[in-house]
């Protein structure tokens, strides 16, 4: 049995990353860049004017000051002449400040004397409500570097630098297996003894929130010869292949037998975690193999743990693992006696800001109703008990599509 720590730099090894692909920036977002985005210009490309006003010279900018205005700038359209002494532009929010100019007076700080003629109301330092080209970034400055998860903030600027397609990442393509006689499909009612099979899509859910592509799903029952099949099938044609179920020492616990039996290397099999004790990594073809246990809770938290984590890795993401955060607990939590635990909590702050973690009431791996609930995994180490008030590790749990 292994610890958290050595299982994913056991993945993290054997994760190897998938080429990159040109896709337009529309539909990037979620996906991790390949290439370093650098600012093909200097942004503002001109001295700018922060509101509509008057362009006028450092020297006139004075109370009770009388300008010539002569001419007018606005947003896609400048005046191409250099300002002198005594005289005012007339400029709106986001036009170039012509040459010469080096303050824009509020339009309320004016008052109008006749229709060519202003009077300055207040005195202004140069520069103001002048935004200076290259103040937001200068031309050659990277913006972005590859290993970066693309968010729709982004788009704004990757489109402003003239990036209408980037090179990402290939995402894995990721097969799902869900084993076990007693299941069947989710809509189908269940009979005596079975039940519905509630894995494979919580499995699904998380493998699209991490950015993998599925390309199957299959519910297969106790039957050797059949699981055989469909792992050497989906060997050759994808990067992961999540299995749930099966992994346990049961009788009817087939994922280790067939995975041996067909010539896989295992790399481990029992992980010092709970809930997730008997999750097995393997190698099988061209695929890495994760067996994650039956119960709900169990293969959504060793999903999140360790297949994101592959699966990001892949995808040469900078953050593969779960984001870890900081938090104060709410009630005392026990751990579990040679085994990690991570118990599932919610997440609130409180007046002074802190974060603090509110221990679930769950009974346990099976009980996903509860589990539903859950933002955070509460790290609680070996054989420990944290008292509510104490500060503990969390592990955030990653809900929602990339935004």
């Amino acid at each position: 049995m292994i610890s958290i720590d050595e299982a994913l730099q056991t993945i993290l090894r054997e994760a190897r990353p998938l080429t990159p692909e040109r896709v337009p920036i529309e539909e990037a977002v979620g996906r991790t860049l390949a290439e370093d985005i650098i600012a093909d210009m200097d942004l503002p490309p001109f001295d700018r004017a922060q509101m509509d006003g008057y362009a006028v010279r450092a020297e006139d900018a004075v109370p009770s000051a009388r300008l010539r205005v002569v001419g007018e700038a606005a947003a896609g359209r400048s005046w191409p002449h250099s300002l002198g002494n005594g005289q005012a532009v007339r400029i709106m929010t986001g036009a170039p400040v012509p040459a010469g100019a080096e303050v824009v007076v509020p339009i309320e700080q004016t008052r109008e004397v006749d229709e060519e003629t202003i009077e300055l109301l207040t005195a202004l330092q140069s520069g103001s409500n002048i935004v200076p080209r290259g103040s937001e970034t200068r031309e050659g400055v990277r913006l972005f570097e590859a290993g970066e998860t693309i968010n729709a903030n982004m788009i704004a600027t990757l489109a402003a630098f003239g990036y209408t397609s980037v090179d990402v990442i290939l995402r894995p393509r990721l097969t799902i297996i869900a084993t076990g006689d007693e299941l069947v499909p989710a809509d189908r009612k269940p009979a005596r003894d079975q039940i519905r099979d509630s894995n494979s899509h919580a499995i699904a859910a998380c493998a699209r929130i991490a950015r993998a592509r599925i390309e199957r799903t299959f519910l297969v029952g106790d039957e050797m010869e059949t699981l055989e099949r469909r792992l050497s099938e989906e060997s050759e044609q994808v990067e992961i292949i999540v299995l749930s179920g099966g992994v346990s020492v049961g009788r009817y616990d087939l994922t280790k037998a067939a995975l041996r039996s067909l010539g896989a290397q295992i790399f481990f099999e029992r992980v010092r975690l709970r809930p997730g004790k008997p999750t097995v990594f393997a190698k099988l073809n061209r695929a890495l193999v994760f067996g994650l246990p039956g119960n709900p809770v169990s293969a959504i938290v060793t999903f999140n743990l360790f297949v994101r984590a592959c699966a990001r890795a892949m995808q040469r993401a900078k953050d593969p693992l779960l984001r870890e955060e900081r938090a104060v607990l709410a009630a005392k939590v026990r751990g579990t006696r040679g085994r990690v635990s991570l118990l599932p909590a919610r997440l609130a702050t409180n007046e002074d800001g802190r974060l603090i973690a509110h221990p679930l009431q769950w009974g346990g791996s099976s009980d996903f109703v509860s589990f539903a609930r859950a933002e955070a995994l509460i790290f609680v180490p070996e054989d420990a008990e944290l008292e509510g008030g104490t500060c503990a590790r969390v592990l955030l749990l990653p809900t929602a599509l990339p935004c």
